[in-house]
């Protein structure tokens, strides 16, 4: 049968788009200039991911990686707003640690009800009733809602636990944790019977901690022999690691303190990136199998050696049941002594950072690729360029009313940009043509339109009627004398 514990995911997340603001002119019998009263859109929804203790594996993740929340609803007239779109909470175990796929940290998932917003819904698009001003009275534009973040995120569960148990293949890790708690790890006489990390409760008076068993090492398990070190991150919480050594082994070559100085050599291998070193870790050596006339000899000549070195040893059996009392209150102070020294952990602090005073909020680059063209960057300039409905002339004009606010063009003339220079701000290039003056009145022109944008070589309505009046009547504007004489 197939394991059902999963530590590792990779998924794929989108939160949801803003909807769309409505422009919209309020129509009601006897007031013909009702003004506007489109409703802004509604933001997306966001994915939450939140630290839930019913759940203890990401196995969820792992068969259905793909994840979206709710789009936010078009803003409509009257006023009406869009509803914001559904928010996504996605229930993980504790212990998650959320990274980019670069292996870089976000997040350190633990405690019931901790949340990380994984990925951030769109905002809302404003109606024309918000963008109604005195010089713009009607807007005939709404702004476009953004589209929501889209994240590809790595999920690793690493166990919180106070204990762990770390030895070779079958030297007695999983019965330890069967008898100590309630756990009931899969027990065999083969190599490699564990295959994921088993978590057991542990009581000893007024101590409750917990064991994490994890799978067994071997020699070169940093080069990827037996199970690796695919596991040893279930580790990296630990109060406490016990090298649980069997010393009834026949294996040639093997004894409790080559055992024992395999497995550090591996562990020196291995980097938490959690951030300290397991080297610090207190250790505790249990010699198991006591119960074994031979095994126990082994146990009581190797003893001195491994208490020279500054270890704690404990000679057990889990078959017998002999010395897992002392063990059990052993590993208590030593949890509850590592408890102690741990700082008190701290509320959550509100960090603001305010915005340099010489800070524009964009920058102005020479584009590398064209000659003549610049590139904009910054958070305010893109996320309006994503607001905006180019298909409607006013909605441009808007958007160039309000880099002209933020000081793009006085920017961009002063790096060298002429009428007409490439201008790059996200995915939208245009050519650049100066605002009017800021201080000067803008002329509107009507609704939907921006005369700055009616600069074409088409001919319009009124040259078309102009030519027709000429043809008819000459170019002075009186009918031919034979017309005339004729009357």
């Amino acid at each position: 049968m197939a394991s059902r514990f999963v530590d590792r995911a990779v998924i794929h997340l989108a939160a949801g788009d803003g909807g769309n603001g409505c422009a919209s002119v309020h129509r009601e019998k006897f007031k013909p200039l009702g003004g506007p009263d489109g409703g802004n859109g509604g933001n997306g929804g966001d994915v939450l991911l939140i630290v839930d203790p019913n759940v203890h594996t990401l196995l969820d993740f792992h068969f259905r990686p793909h994840a979206r929340a709710g789009n936010g609803k078009l803003g409509q007239g009257g006023n009406r707003a869009g509803a914001a779109g559904e928010t996504l909470e996605m229930r993980v175990p504790s212990g998650t640690v959320v990274m980019t796929e670069d292996g870089e940290i976000l997040a350190d998932l633990v405690g019931p009800g901790t949340t990380f917003v994984a990925a951030q819904g769109g905002r809302g698009g404003l109606g024309n009733a918000a963008l109604a001003s005195k010089a713009r009275r009607a807007p005939g534009f709404a702004l476009l809602g953004e589209p929501g973040e889209t994240r590809d995120l790595v999920l690793e569960l690493r166990s919180v636990a106070d204990v762990g148990l770390l030895g070779f293949p079958s030297a007695g890790k999983s019965s330890l944790i069967s008898v100590l708690s309630a756990a009931k790890p899969k027990i065999a006489d083969y190599p490699f019977t564990t295959l994921v990390p088993n978590l057991g409760v542990i009581t000893a008076g007024s101590t409750v901690f917990t064991m994490a068993d994890v799978p067994g090492l071997i020699p070169g398990a940093s080069e990827g022999k037996g199970l690796g070190l695919d596991f040893l991150r279930h580790i990296e919480r630990c109060a406490v690691l016990v090298h649980v050594v069997d010393c009834a082994t026949f294996e040639p070559g093997r004894d409790p303190l080559s055992d024992i100085d395999a497995l550090e050599e591996e562990l020196a291998r291995y980097t938490p990136s959690l951030g300290g070193d397991l080297a610090d870790r207190p250790r505790v050596v249990v010699l198991n199998k006591i119960d074994i006339p031979d095994a126990a000899e082994l146990a009581e000549f190797v003893r001195p050696e491994l208490e020279a070195r500054g270890l704690s040893v404990f000679e057990i059996s889990t078959a017998s049941r002999q010395g897992l009392k002392e063990l059990t209150y052993a590993l208590a102070a030593v949890v509850e002594k590592y408890r102690a020294e741990q700082p008190a952990p701290e509320p959550a602090k509100v960090v603001l950072r305010p915005m340099a005073v010489d800070d524009a909020g964009f920058t102005v680059e020479l584009d590398p690729e064209e000659e003549g063209a610049f590139i904009i960057r910054g958070s305010r300039p893109e996320r309006w360029i994503r607001q905006t409905n180019f298909g409607n002339d006013e909605a441009v004009g808007y958007l160039a009313d309000r880099l002209n606010r933020l000081g793009v063009e006085e920017v961009l003339a002063r790096k060298g940009a002429v009428p007409g220079s490439p201008v790059t701000i996200g995915d939208v290039q245009f050519e650049w043509e100066p605002s009017t003056p800021a201080g000067v009145a803008v002329h509107l022109s009507g609704r939907g339109t921006d005369v700055r944008l009616e600069n074409t070589s088409r001919i319009g309505a009124a040259e078309r009627k102009e030519a027709r009046r000429i043809r008819r009547d000459g170019p002075d504007g009186v009918e031919d004398e034979d017309e005339m004489d004729d009357e």
